[in-house]
């Protein structure tokens, strides 16, 4: 009678099990579903652009008020060194150069050293042809200039916190004309015999001609600016705004007939009250386009006399200030791209989810019946499969302390560049707060290591380790180590270059405080909190001697595994990376903070599924070595990243120097350290929830 009752007590067990597993499996769809709905909401309500908060206070300017133009750096693509503006012998007449502009820790990063400028405005006043000063050059100050118009290098100025921009029209399929910026502008050009034919006057064709003789490229100086400024009049104030900083730079040969004294001249528009006569241009006549350059000749041993001069445009704009950046900050390229690039991404996601939904469904229900079924235990059938490696799946791996450091630090990355995304996304990192970015980035880094702590000691903790202190040390040292001695080398290289960009002693002892006195102890904190707590516990025992893994089919190979893992995160974002890195090395603006985010969202998405895929696969080929692979199968993205910069570089960048290459395969190698660690740790956590939920749903004997 009693084994009757066992017997009619075993079906509706399993019976009840069966119902428990099916609301399990059911409870993780909905939650995939859930997931996925609040994605595509995410897509259709999060704006794709990060909205402008302004950063300072407008400027309300009168009729005839002064104006005083600043000057940042001296910028270019082709060597990634900036320099400051004075560092060539440009007009600096009454300029104090002891006086310069409080600058943040971003700006410092940067190479930014800002400077006063002899060129003065009064608001709404229009002035032509007007004298800044006059210059004989020694044969070394004309081959300083002529080497970096050769490397392509664009004077940035400022106005009223925005940079100067020359104005680029592009027209779309439709006929319809964009008006965008490229900030900054050459402060000289090349000219070669293709681009000295047809583009100036008679006396340019003549030029032309005589330059055809001789097979080396010709420099031409920017002499000459020409400044619109762009302002929104407020009827109710009578005051003007600022909206726009337009130039266009020319190469004007002056001449003059007569001798004139330019040291009286300084300041005033060529022709005023009869003095300072220009045959070239005067205070009733512009710069025409088809007036002779101004050539350099590095060779020439004498004087090279270049006279500096500039005119004004003031322009009213229905352009109000709250809206000024908009222009700067439009792009050429259509925000088709980026939608067809979230889509794709977002294909992929759903392609996972659903190849994941169909292992939890249908795989892991099938796997739930055939090792819960009494008669295959009572028949003496092998286990085959994952559960058949439940004693070994949980041994902590080798080199655990490593491992909990690196998943800690990826941690502290990923909770930082969350919230580095959602200040962007709200406006709080504008383009008009230079440096806020970086500065940010910076401080969230090192605020968020008591999280990092907390993540390392609870999995060092669950990995047997009794020693948290050297955990917490080897978690708060390792990655910015790694960092700083790079970076210190880095800017050695800068140093010998002379360049702006080299990070001040000042600057590099209040980086390192922030790592040892704020970002170490913070660590100390997260980890001592996290080693306190109880261990987390796995759902199976852990047999005393370990399984012997058998030999595995080719598909689930380690190696092969990890690299094709890396392939799907990287292809889900590889379209934003190309504006990442184009706004970074080619300093454009980029500003599509929403996009961005989202992609971020999809890519730890994508992160999740590929390891979760890919270990259950590796688990039924009854191999427990997981904590590793998942780890790396993730993180393996950042190999493609790597990989596709030094593509970038050789198809997009033209680097004049070496320093230069160094600089860029130094500093993307820390981006792709950091999307490495990033990317495995979330990957390996996701893998390691997945993991600890299917070996809880069966029962082990």
């Amino acid at each position: 009678q009693d084994m009757r009752g066992t017997r009619m007590a075993e079906p509706a067990r399993d019976g009840g099990e069966r119902r428990k597993r099916e609301r399990t499996s059911t409870r993780i769809l909905s939650q995939t579903a859930s997931f996925s709905f609040l994605l595509v909401a995410s897509l259709l309500v999060v704006g794709c652009d990060g909205f402008y908060l302004p950063g300072v206070a407008p400027t309300d300017y009168m009729p005839g008020e002064k104006l005083n133009a600043k000057v940042e750096a001296l910028t270019s693509t082709r060597t990634q060194l900036p320099y400051e503006y004075y560092v060539l012998p440009f007009c600096r007449n009454g300029v104090n150069m002891d006086q310069q502009e409080a600058l943040n820790l971003g700006e410092v990063l940067r190479g930014s050293r800002i400077y006063n400028t002899p060129y003065s405005f009064n608001m709404g006043v229009n002035q032509n042809c007007k004298i800044l000063c006059h210059k004989e050059y020694t044969q070394e100050e004309v081959q300083e200039f002529a080497l970096m118009i050769e490397e392509e290098y664009r004077a940035h100025f400022l106005l009223d916190n925005l940079p100067v921009a020359m104005t680029v029209f592009h027209e779309n399929d439709t006929g319809e004309t964009t008006k965008t910026y490229e900030t900054g502008y050459p402060i000289g050009h090349v000219i070669t015999e293709n681009s000295s034919e047809g583009e100036e006057g008679e006396e340019s064709t003549k030029h032309s001609s005589e330059s055809r003789k001789n097979s080396k490229p010709q420099i031409a100086l920017f002499n000459h600016l020409r400044f619109t400024i762009l302002y929104h009049e407020d009827p109710k104030k009578h005051a003007q705004r600022i909206v726009g900083f337009e130039v266009e730079p020319l190469s004007v040969k002056h001449t003059y007939l007569n001798k004139v004294d330019f040291e009286e001249c300084l300041g005033r528009q060529s022709g005023e009250n009869g003095l300072c006569n220009l045959n070239t241009c005067s205070a009733k006549k512009q710069v025409s386009l088809n007036e002779q350059p101004l050539i350099l000749d590095p060779t020439r041993k004498r004087r090279t006399e270049v006279l500096w001069t500039y005119d004004v445009i003031f322009q009213p704009s229905k352009i109000k200030w709250s809206t000024r950046w908009d222009t700067y900050l439009q792009s050429a390229d259509d925000a088709q791209v980026h939608w067809f690039s979230i889509l794709n991404s977002f294909m992929i996601v759903l392609f996972l989810s659903g190849l994941i939904a169909m292992i939890m469904i249908r795989t892991l229900r099938k796997d739930f019946d055939r090792y819960q079924r009494k008669d295959v235990i009572e028949e003496g059938q092998e286990e085959t499969g994952w559960k058949l490696v439940h004693g070994d799946v949980f041994r902590p791996p080798i080199m655990s302390g490593w491992l909990s450091v690196m998943i800690g630090t990826g941690v502290q990355l990923s909770v930082s560049a969350c919230f580095l995304m959602i200040f962007a996304c709200f406006g709080f990192l504008s383009p008009a707060n230079r440096g806020a970015l970086m500065q940010a980035m910076l401080f969230l880094f090192v605020f968020m290591g008591m999280v990092g702590g907390y993540t390392s000691a609870r999995f060092f903790r669950m990995f047997k380790g009794n020693r948290w202190k050297s955990n917490s040390l080897w978690t708060a040292m390792l990655f910015p180590g790694f960092v700083f001695a790079l970076f210190f080398v880095l800017n050695l290289m800068i140093w010998g270059q002379k360049s702006s960009g080299a990070v001040p002693f000042g600057t590099l002892f209040a980086l390192l405080s922030m790592w040892l006195f704020i970002s170490t102890p913070l660590v100390i904190v997260g980890s001592y909190f996290g080693f306190r707590k109880q261990p987390i516990e796995f759902p199976v025992r852990t047999n005393q001697i370990p399984r012997q893994v058998p030999i595995q089919p080719w598909f689930v190979n380690g190696p092969l595994n990890i690299l094709v893992g890396g392939v799907l995160p990287f292809g889900a974002v590889f379209v934003e990376v190309f504006y990442v890195l184009s706004s970074i090395w080619l300093h454009q603006f980029y500003y599509l903070f929403g996009f961005l985010f989202l992609v971020l969202l999809i890519l730890l998405m994508t992160c999740a599924e590929v390891t979760i895929v890919l270990c259950y696969f590796q688990l039924c080929s009854e191999n427990y070595h997981w904590w590793w692979r998942a780890y790396f199968t993730a993180g393996c993205s950042s190999l493609y990243l790597f990989l596709y910069s030094m593509y970038y570089a050789y198809t997009k960048l033209q680097m004049a120097r070496a320093v230069a290459g160094l600089l860029y395969v130094g500093y993307m190698l820390i981006v792709s350290v950091s999307f490495f660690l990033i990317t495995g740790s979330f990957g390996f956590i996701a893998c390691f929830i997945f993991v600890r939920h299917i070996y809880s749903s069966i029962k082990i004997d």
